[in-house]
């Protein structure tokens, strides 16, 4: 595969600061299989730091799992209940960034080509200008995209939503939502189960799987059981 690249620097749509995608062709990922991993970061602000103050709304918008700012000097933002761990690959790339070590991409349609394409690995692509996505994506085999922001392209996000409610207002809408759950019970007819989940036997990983695509897949919206680090918390969001 290729080697990391920028793939954007410039405003975020949701607040205008500056921000970076870097593209991480992987290979070795259990759950994703083999992926084009895209990070989304503030380009000033490490992802720690973004967290504690909230200046990672530039990439994570109203996310409700991004916690609520500390304004401290350790640590992350008050119950934080998102999967990414930033002490690892998100700071890992923001530090590679910063040192000057990724070059910017000459042409991002060859960069997707072939591949799987993960949107946001870390941040939300609607904090990144559409055609950076259509570019990358438009000779890659598929994509995973999710969004918490209002979902102004259901052909390309999954919505990201925590309650029954939220995803009845987004299928009225005519979206896909990927939604978490606190047990299988709480499905609906509407919904798949994650075939990439520990409840799902993990049969397959998301390169294989595809599913999470928005509306360019017609299949039934997905959730999946809480799960990781943050599962206590996140369960504790869901009941709220």
């Amino acid at each position: 595969m290729t080697k990391s690249r920028i793939l954007y620097e410039g405003p975020s749509l949701l607040d205008g600061k500056p921000i970076v995608v870097v593209g991480v062709p992987q290979t070795r990922n259990e759950k994703t299989g083999a992926m084009v991993q895209t990070y989304i970061l503030r380009a000033d602000v490490d992802p720690l730091e973004a967290n504690r103050s909230g200046e990672d709304h530039s990439i994570c918008g109203e996310c409700p799992l991004k916690g609520t700012p500390t304004h401290g000097n350790t640590g992350t933002a008050r119950g934080r209940t998102c999967y990414v761990t930033l002490i690892t690959a998100p700071l890992n790339v923001y530090n590679t960034y910063r040192r000057g070590r990724y070059k910017p991409v000459e042409d991002l349609r060859a960069f997707g080509a072939g591949h799987m394409i993960r949107i946001g690995t870390y941040g939300d692509g609607a904090a990144v200008p559409s055609e950076i996505w259509d570019e990358l994506c438009n000779d890659a085999v598929g994509h995973t995209a999710y969004t918490h922001q209002g979902n102004s392209n259901p052909a390309r996000f999954m919505t990201s939503v925590e309650s029954l409610t939220q995803a009845g207002e987004a299928w009225d809408r005519g979206e896909r939502t990927f939604r978490i759950i606190r047990d299988l019970n709480e499905m609906t007819r509407n919904e798949a189960l994650c075939p990439a989940s520990a409840e799902a036997g993990k049969r397959t990983t998301c390169a294989s799987c595809k599913l999470c695509a928005g509306n360019s897949v017609r299949a039934k919206s997905i959730a999946i059981v809480a799960h990781g680090t943050s599962k206590k918390g996140l369960v504790d969001l869901l009941e709220t």
